[in-house]
């Protein structure tokens, strides 16, 4: 079987290294985050010179270990005892939710100068946002997530119109990448819901209403990229005869999503007044894969895919990503147009538009309308689905395609 690559990732890792803080990766589920830190981090270190009896790790799902989930002072005494001498060691603890009061003994462990902690968990107690408060402000989340586009193409070969493809149809999920067929792929994601998340979510917050839960990420997955909050959710329920249901409830019910990382909510932002709008507001899928599994595979409806591929290729190349509004004004009336997303990090913004074709001039004016009319000179783009040689509009907009967009790191500064 063929490695895949983290490299952005354990670059990541190894920049934290000796800053005082638990590294916790975080992510949804089976995206990796174990074999992050090992082989990836283990194998780092070793090449550095590390000794690898200073490498001291701990699988707290083997059964070896079991001993420890209800007894935090024997697992605090146990790793203590793998510390060899007063020279670094490097703590990889795997599935530390399992211990109880494991917050408890990560802050011990935290008081010792000699010891750089890295933990990982994979329930959806610990794959809360909120997880530095886990450790009292002293843990340094790192969100994993699944495969990049460009992660994904390391260990696919042949005609790249069809890698594209199969990444919008069965996502990057590592564990699929390697599946011998579309059916098992298909088994297989539509088991991680079935299996995995939906009994961690119920589990953690003791969820009676399984059957909303199940709806809402199908209504989620239809939806991709479309304006939306929890009044309109309820109004489509109530639509559908379901009753003794709140608004409170479903926006719960979408923050548990959020909280596990299955679906990610992008706010909208007024680029003229500079201001975030509450609600409405849109929700992406964390995985593609996992998306079209929700439906059975029946949608597949390119701009979706296309917009929600865009929208984790910016989150993964760092970027704090909205949906941008620009108001413009037309014969005295005032017309809302939108600009797909807006990126940014520091000082650097870009504007992005997703775009399955540009035809003729009338579509590539109507696509680049909102984008002239930002008021300020940031880069603007437009991907479209199409293999093209990249090129300017007249306003200077570069127009670019999807598989060059997603292939290469420094697109955005084309």
């Amino acid at each position: 079987m063929d490695e895949i690559k983290r490299d952005k990732y354990l670059r990541r890792l190894l920049s934290k290294r000796g800053n005082g803080l638990v590294k916790v990766v975080t992510g949804i589920r089976r995206c990796g985050k174990s074999y992050l830190l090992d082989p990836i981090f283990k194998d780092a270190l070793l090449r550095e010179g590390v000794p690898e009896d200073h490498i001291v790790k701990v699988e707290l799902d083997r059964i070896s270990n079991k001993r420890f989930h209800d007894n935090p002072e024997a697992f605090d005494k146990y790793v203590r005892e793998q510390i060899k001498d007063g020279n670094r060691h490097y703590v990889i603890l795997d599935e530390i939710q399992l211990v109880d009061g494991f917050s408890w003994v990560l802050n011990g462990l935290l008081y010792e100068r000699n010891l750089d902690i890295y933990v990982t968990g994979s329930n959806s107690k610990f794959l809360s946002n909120d997880i530095s408060t886990e450790f009292r402000g002293r843990g340094d989340p790192i969100q994993l997530g699944p495969l990049s586009f460009s992660e994904f193409s390391q260990v696919k070969s042949g005609d790249r119109a069809e890698c594209l493809n199969e990444y919008l149809t069965y996502g990057g999920m590592p564990p699929v990448v390697f599946q011998s067929d579309d059916a098992a792929k298909a088994s297989y994601l539509s088991e991680l819901f079935s299996e995995t998340y939906f009994k961690d979510i119920i589990a953690r917050h003791s969820l009676e209403r399984t059957d909303i839960l199940d709806s809402l990420v199908s209504m989620l997955a239809s939806a991709v990229g479309s304006l939306t909050n929890p009044t309109k959710l309820y109004d489509t329920f109530r639509s559908k005869g379901v009753k003794e249901l709140s608004i409170n409830t479903l926006d719960s019910y979408l923050e548990y999503l959020e909280d596990a990382f299955i679906v990610k909510k992008a706010m909208r932002y007024d680029v003229k007044g500079k201001k975030y709008i509450g609600t409405p507001y849109k929700f992406y899928f964390s995985d593609l894969g996992l998306r079209n599994a929700r439906l059975n595979f029946r949608q597949q409806e390119e701009t979706h895919l296309m917009e929600n591929a865009i929208y984790n290729e910016l989150l993964y190349r760092g970027y704090n990503v909205d949906v941008g509004l620009v108001e413009l004004r037309e014969r005295n009336k005032r017309i809302q147009t939108e600009i797909d997303f807006v990126c940014n990090a520091g000082s650097k913004r870009y504007y992005v538009q997703s775009a399955l074709y540009l035809p003729d001039a009338e579509k590539t004016l109507q696509e680049s309308r909102p984008l002239n009319n930002t008021g300020d000179n940031f880069r603007k783009m437009i991907v479209v689905k199409d293999h093209i040689k990249p090129w300017h509009t007249e306003d200077g907009i570069l127009v670019v395609g999807l598989f060059d967009f997603l292939s290469s790191p420094d697109s955005l500064d084309w």
